[in-house]
C-alpha cells in the first residue's frame, strides 16, 4: 500500500450566470443584430412573447458545407445549410434559442418607417470571433453603446477586413432589395454599432474583434467555481499608439424567472507586484486604469476574497468585469462567477510549533530554533462536523456499491483494491484515533480537541515494553496503575482559523477554498509533575501557525 501525503480532487465549476439586458432598436421588416451574450435560458417564443412585432428569426451559420448553399449569403433560404430559422407561426422551426457571439436576421412587422426597442436578456460571455475564407463573415463587434469609432479606425490593425477590393453590407429594415442589405461604401465615416450584425465579404483568417484582444487561464472568463483562486489575463494592445484600459466591477441583474438566484457580485481581487516589500499583493478590484504600450501585452492576474463571501456552501456569486478604453471603441464585459466553498472533506496539513512556555517550571515564552511541524488530519463532514484522525485510506470502498471514498481503517477498503489505494497518517497522534472536534472549521472560527493518551498507551512516550523501569510492572511482574512508571498524557489543541494566511506564510493564492488555517495552540499536561507529585501541573503551552490544504471533497467518511 502506498503512503501518500496529499491528494488533490478538484471539482469543475458551473456555468457562468451573470445577467444584462440589451435593448435592440429594430424597424419593420429586416434588421441585423448580434448576440455579445448568450440567450439560450429561454426559447425565443419566451423571448419575444411581448414583442409580437418579431415575426421571424434566422441565424447565419458560418462555413457551412458548400452543397445547396444559396445563390447570395446576403438573402436567407430556408432548408439550405447556412441558415436556420423560428418564425412566429412556428411552421417547421429550425432554431428555438438564441445562442452568443454570434448574428442574426430579424424581420419585423412593419416598414422601415416602424420603429422597435427589443430587449434581449441574457449572460455576458468572453469575446469571441472566427473570421473565414470560404465563406461570407457575418458578424458583430463590441463597439462601445455610444460609439463614434468609425469603421477605417476600428479596423486599422486589421485592415485587410475594410480595405478597398472588400464589401460590407448592413440591414436597413424594409423588404430585402438592391437598397437592403445596404452597401458601406465609405468606412471612414460608417460609425460601428456594436449591436449591428454586418457582411463582410473580406477573404481573411483571424480572430479580431476589437483593438484590444483579451484572453483569459480560463476559458469561461473569470470563473472560480467553488475552489478557484487565481485566473489571468493576457491583454494586447494591438494599436500601433498607446492604450488606456479601463477595468471597472459592474454587478449583474437579477436573474429571469427560473434562473438561480445570485447571493452577490463575485469579491475580486487584484495581485500585484509590491516593489516596496519585494512581494506580491491582493487588493479589492476597483475602477483603475492601465497604459498598454502600442502592440504591447500586458498580464493581470485576478484573484477572489472568499472571506468576503456570505451565504450556505454552494451560493452563486456573479458579475462581471467591463474594459472600455480612453478613446471610447470598445466596450466588453467578461463574465465572473463563484460558488461559495463548502469546507467539507478531507484536510491534510502541518501544525508548525515555533514557540514554548513551561507553566510548571515558570519559563517564559521560548521561541523554537526552528519550528517543529505536527501533521494532522482533518475530516469535515458533509453537516460541518470537523474530525481529527490518525489515520485515513482513500479508495475503492469495501462496502457496495464499491464506490470510491474515505474510511479510517484498512478494513474498509475493497480487498482486490488495495494496490490502489492510498493510506495517509500522522505518526504523532496515538493509533486508530477518530477525535470529534468542537467549534467549526470555518474561517474566523475554532476548532478545538481533546487527546488523551493513557498511561499503559504503547504511543505513550513513557512506556517502553522492554525496559524494566518503563513496562508499568512492578519486579514480580504485576501491573503497576498510573503514576508509578508512566502518566497519562493530555493534549489540548486549538485551532483558529483565519481569513487572511498567517505571517510568514507562502500561500498567494487558494486561501479559503483549497487552502485553510492560522494560529496553532497546544497545552500538554502530564510531562511535568505537579505538587503532589502527580503528572499533570500546568504543563507545555505551544504556539504557532498551521496550513491545511484540501485533499479531497468528499463530506463523507466511515469510521471502521
Amino acid at each position: 500500500m502506498k503512503i501518500f501525503p496529499l491528494l488533490a480532487l478538484l471539482l469543475t465549476s458551473v456555468l457562468n450566470a451573470q445577467w444584462q439586458t440589451e435593448t435592440y432598436s429594430l424597424k419593420g421588416g429586416w434588421n441585423s443584430i448580434y448576440l455579445h451574450g448568450d440567450a439560450g435560458h429561454a426559447t425565443i417564443d419566451t423571448l419575444f412573447a411581448s414583442n409580437l412585432e418579431v415575426e421571424e428569426v434566422w441565424r447565419w451559420i458560418p462555413n457551412p458545407s458548400q452543397v445547396g448553399f444559396t445563390t447570395s449569403p446576403l438573402i436567407p433560404a430556408s432548408g439550405t445549410p447556412e441558415w436556420v430559422v423560428w418564425t412566429r407561426d412556428g411552421g417547421a422551426n429550425t432554431l428555438t434559442t438564441l445562442a452568443g457571439q454570434s448574428a442574426y436576421l430579424v424581420k419585423c412587422a412593419g416598414t422601415a418607417s416602424s420603429t422597435y426597442a427589443v430587449p434581449i436578456v441574457q449572460r455576458p460571455l468572453t469575446p469571441s470571433t472566427n473570421w473565414v475564407r470560404n465563406g461570407a463573415n457575418f458578424l458583430g463587434f463590441p463597439a462601445t453603446r455610444t460609439s463614434t469609432v468609425k469603421f477605417s479606425n476600428y479596423f486599422s490593425t486589421f485592415s485587410a477586413a475594410t480595405a478597398a477590393n472588400t464589401k460590407i453590407f448592413k440591414y436597413i429594415g424594409g423588404g430585402l432589395s438592391a437598397a437592403n442589405p445596404l452597401q458601406i461604401f465609405s468606412p471612414t465615416n460608417e460609425n460601428v454599432d456594436r449591436n449591428q450584425a454586418y457582411w463582410f465579404d473580406s477573404k481573411v483568417v483571424g480572430n479580431f474583434y476589437a483593438p484590444v484582444q483579451i484572453t483569459f487561464s480560463s476559458a469561461t472568463g473569470l470563473d472560480f467555481g467553488r475552489t478557484g483562486s487565481r485566473i489571468t489575463a493576457r491583454v494586447l494592445n494591438r494599436r500601433n499608439t498607446p492604450m488606456t484600459l479601463s477595468m471597472a466591477p459592474v454587478t449583474s441583474n437579477t436573474p429571469p424567472t427560473g434562473q438561480e438566484g445570485i447571493t452577490g457580485a463575485v469579491p475580486l481581487t487584484r495581485r500585484t507586484f509590491d516593489a516596496g516589500s519585494a512581494s506580491f499583493i491582493e487588493t479589492p478590484l476597483v475602477t483603475q486604469n492601465i497604459v498598454i504600450a502600442p502592440q504591447s501585452t500586458i498580464e493581470l492576474t485576478f484573484g477572489i476574497d472568499r472571506g468576503a463571501m456570505g451565504g450556505t456552501p454552494d451560493a452563486l456569486f456573479a458579475s462581471m468585469v467591463r474594459f472600455t478604453d480612453a478613446a471610447n471603441e470598445f466596450d466588453i464585459l467578461i463574465p465572473a462567477v463563484a460558488r461559495k466553498s463548502s469546507l467539507a472533506g478531507l484536510w491534510i496539513g502541518e501544525a508548525l510549533v515555533s514557540a514554548v512556555e513551561s507553566k510548571a517550571q515558570a519559563d517564559a515564552v521560548t521561541p523554537t530554533k526552528n519550528g517543529y511541524p505536527l501533521r494532522y488530519i482533518i475530516h469535515v463532514s458533509d453537516d460541518g462536523t470537523a474530525r481529527i484522525l490518525s489515520q485515513v485510506f482513500l479508495g475503492t470502498q469495501a462496502a457496495l456499491p464499491n464506490n470510491f471514498g474515505l474510511c479510517t481503517k484498512e478494513s474498509g477498503l475493497k480487498a482486490d483494491s488495495k494496490a490502489t489505494a492510498k493510506r495517509i497518517v500522522s505518526v504523532h497522534m496515538p493509533l486508530d484515533r477518530v477525535l470529534t472536534g468542537t467549534g467549526t472549521v470555518a474561517l474566523g472560527s475554532d476548532l478545538t480537541s481533546a487527546i488523551s493518551i493513557p498511561f499503559d498507551d504503547p504511543t505513550n512516550p513513557f512506556v517502553h515494553q522492554y525496559h524494566p523501569d518503563h513496562n508499568n510492572l512492578d519486579e514480580k511482574g504485576n501491573p503497576l496503575g498510573a503514576g508509578f512508571e508512566s502518566y497519562t498524557i493530555e493534549r489540548q489543541l486549538t485551532f483558529t482559523f483565519t481569513a487572511t494566511p498567517p505571517a510568514g506564510s507562502s500561500v498567494t493564492s487558494g486561501w479559503g477554498s483549497s487552502v485553510i488555517g492560522g494560529t496553532y495552540a497546544e497545552v500538554v499536561q502530564g510531562l511535568h509533575k505537579d505538587s503532589a507529585g502527580v503528572g499533570t501541573g500546568d504543563g507545555l503551552h505551544l504556539t504557532g501557525t498551521f496550513e491545511l490544504r484540501r485533499a479531497s471533497e468528499l463530506g463523507t467518511l466511515t469510521i471502521n
